[in-house]
């Protein structure tokens, strides 16, 4: 099983039967009028049509996809106030009180999530349970760490936050830790179906097989779809992770990476329930969820992050994240799951919620999770809905796209001389020299003369030809050996192995060439060599 986009399953997607199919409604089929038009069908985008809804608006929500099968469906669900980047960090890039606006916002959405799962009756696993950051390194050194956040916590107004002796459990010594109490977790898909359905009984329509072509704001917006028809609305809100009506300027606020998941059964009640993360840089990330048998859990262990399209190199990632799981809970067994998912990370830390930049005519957009998806994806609703319907809102000014952070300018040009960089590609030799090298069901790309081809050989030894370089800003993709994905290192476009995009800020397909013909000797499996791929920057 897998979504639109990539090849892995989460363990959400195979515990909710018959998914995709049930997260499937019907296409868009004929020009429509509406308030406001929501372009994506994740946590921001289902979030924002709800409330929208129950304050009255007329809502239509489009996605190319099912609910949920963008990157809602690869997260783990982690619903913390304590943020990726240190509460101590924030101050620095936001002052004290954008920190306190931090926690608060984020104190917020796990309430409202609650909220909307108790009013809506969605059986979607909602727990209350402790966080614990732990550390990663030296202990002797990095407790000054722990020492910082503790008084930035407490400063930003999470006064029950504690330096404990330890996480606990009894089989592996963590040593000093920080103690979240009242932090989450939810099962992502449940949540996100209930949201769909408590939209479409509030009056919303969502439209799924249908793909946002061209955006146009005025007054009123319409937005295009491949299908034919159009919506006219007086709001548009782009909630499709980053960005797809936006071509450069949010797109060099944030830097698009791919982190790993693997999910290993545990014997029911062996480990306490509770959100873990350490300090390491990338970090680990830890929680428990309901297996399919009454004597199991899932561990659920993530992290190993790079940068997308950036490396090739996901098997080993898996089996580091392995290693280090079994290391520190050691009733560990079988390996059930593992996948990937999107993560943007913007340069202060922050989601990028408000008008889009440069265009106050009725755009809106939701971005910049920094890893922390589901409660920024429901501050994403709870403001853009105030927002569009004119009330204040006291996080404007913190999440707001335009904001240009001069202590963030270290963080922006190091960022820029990493995107520039990939445009190298385009006079490097290709991944292989011959079509006859890829084996099946891999792709690769391949130099001729002063192009440059994205072939994908499917399981039947078809090849699949099109052009390298990603539709947006003209980077060159790299093969996905694992999601079997087209992945921009540049500004973190996807595309699945037949050229299609599954994710943005490209809102085209690659470009595909005339049908290539067969090998004599094709290869006769996916073992009978492994495709070379660019080494890890």
């Amino acid at each position: 099983m897998h979504t639109d986009s990539g090849n892995t399953t989460s363990c959400w997607m195979d515990t909710i039967a018959d998914y995709p199919g049930i997260a499937q409604f019907p296409p868009l089929s004929s020009n429509e009028d509406t308030d406001v038009c929501v372009i994506g069908a994740g946590i921001a985008g289902l979030t924002t049509a709800y409330l929208l809804t129950r304050a009255g608006q007329r809502v239509i929500v489009l996605d190319d996809g099912p609910v949920g099968g963008g990157e809602s469906a690869h997260t783990t669900a982690h619903l913390v106030t304590a943020l990726d980047d240190r509460f101590f960090e924030l101050e620095r890039l936001h002052g004290a009180h954008g920190a306190q606006l931090a926690a608060e916002s984020h104190a917020a959405a796990i309430d409202m999530i609650q909220s909307i799962a108790m009013k809506e009756n969605i059986d979607c696993d909602f727990t209350r349970l402790d966080g614990y950051l732990f550390l990663a390194g030296d202990r002797s050194v990095d407790i000054d760490i722990l020492q910082r956040e503790l008084a930035a916590a407490h400063r930003a107004g999470l006064l029950d936050v504690t330096l404990e002796t330890g996480v606990p459990v009894h089989f592996f010594n963590s040593g000093p830790c920080l103690r979240f109490p009242q932090q989450g977790q939810i099962h992502p898909l449940k949540y996100l179906l209930g949201l769909a359905r408590s939209i479409v009984a509030g009056g919303g329509t969502i439209h799924t097989g249908t793909h946002a072509t061209n955006i146009k704001s005025g007054t009123p917006g319409q937005v295009t779809t491949d299908l034919g028809p159009v919506i006219t609305c007086r709001s548009i809100v782009v909630a499709t992770n980053t960005p797809v009506n936006d071509l450069l300027v949010i797109h060099t606020k944030q830097t698009a990476y791919r982190s790993y998941v693997i999910a290993l059964r545990v014997p029911r009640g062996s480990i306490p329930k509770a959100l873990y993360w350490d300090t390491l840089d990338p970090y680990h990330y830890v929680r428990l969820a309901e297996a399919n048998d009454e004597a199991s859990e899932l561990l659920i262990v993530g992290g190993e992050d790079h940068k997308t399209g950036q490396a090739d190199d996901a098997e080993m990632r898996f089996a580091n994240l392995e290693e280090w799981a079994r290391a520190r809970f050691p009733m560990a067994r079988e390996l059930a799951f593992r996948w990937s998912g999107q993560v943007m990370e913007p340069l202060d830390g922050l989601a990028y919620i408000g008008a889009n930049p440069l265009d106050k005519s009725g755009i809106y957009i939701a971005t910049g999770d920094s890893g922390n998806g589901m409660t920024h994806g429901t501050i994403a609703g709870m403001l853009l809905t105030d927002l569009i319907t004119g009330k204040p809102n006291p996080w404007t000014t913190l999440y707001n796209p335009n904001r240009v952070s001069l202590r963030s300018v270290k963080e922006y040009t190091q960022e820029m001389l990493n995107m520039a960089a990939q445009y190298g590609d385009w006079v490097t030799e290709g991944d292989v020299e011959s079509e006859n090298e890829i084996p099946l069901a891999s792709g690769a790309i391949i130099r001729h003369g002063m192009q440059k081809y994205a072939v994908y050989r499917d399981e039947s030894g078809a090849l699949h030809q099109c052009k390298a370089e990603c539709p947006h800003l003209g980077g060159i993709v790299a093969w996905n050996s694992v999601e079997k994905t087209w992945d921009c290192p540049v500004h973190g476009s996807r595309f699945d192995c037949y050229g299609k995009v599954v994710n943005g800020p490209s809102i085209s397909n690659m470009t595909p060439v005339v049908e290539m013909t067969l090998p004599s000797h094709p290869p006769t499996s996916t073992s009978s060599r492994e495709t070379s791929v660019r080494p890890p920057r």
